[in-house]
């Protein structure tokens, strides 16, 4: 099966929506997936804070090709864009459809930067 530009979306909105909840149960029921931004993306997810109460970043992928370096730039543009201390991308593991066995991916500093409550 081939996707096209709506069953991709689809797919993405379905991926985003099943991390959103899952995150939303476990860990903050405030968490939801974010509307649409246009120019000034702030990532999938919203409501994500580290144990300080920064806000945390979540970009979320639902994709056939893997872009570790491209994603994780993107979670560096769209933690900029909205002020939070950490970004993270979640990506999707074939094979699975169960949230809590997708894959994460952040650098060192989101790393440090969520276990501290401060950007190094």
């Amino acid at each position: 099966m081939t996707r096209n530009r709506a069953s991709a979306k689809a797919a993405g909105t379905r991926f985003e929506t099943s991390i959103a909840a899952y995150l939303a149960e476990h860990v903050d029921d405030r968490i939801e997936r974010r509307a649409r931004n246009g120019g000034k993306d702030r990532g999938d997810i919203g409501g994500v804070r580290a144990p300080g109460g920064g806000r945390v970043v979540v970009e979320c992928k639902d994709v056939a090709r893997t872009d570790l370096a491209g994603w994780t730039s993107e979670a560096e543009i769209e933690r900029g864009n909205d002020d939070a201390i950490a970004g993270f991308v979640v990506h999707k593991r074939r094979g699975t459809a169960d949230p809590a066995r997708q894959y994460v991916t952040g650098t060192v500093a989101d790393l440090v930067a969520l276990l501290t409550g401060e950007r190094p």
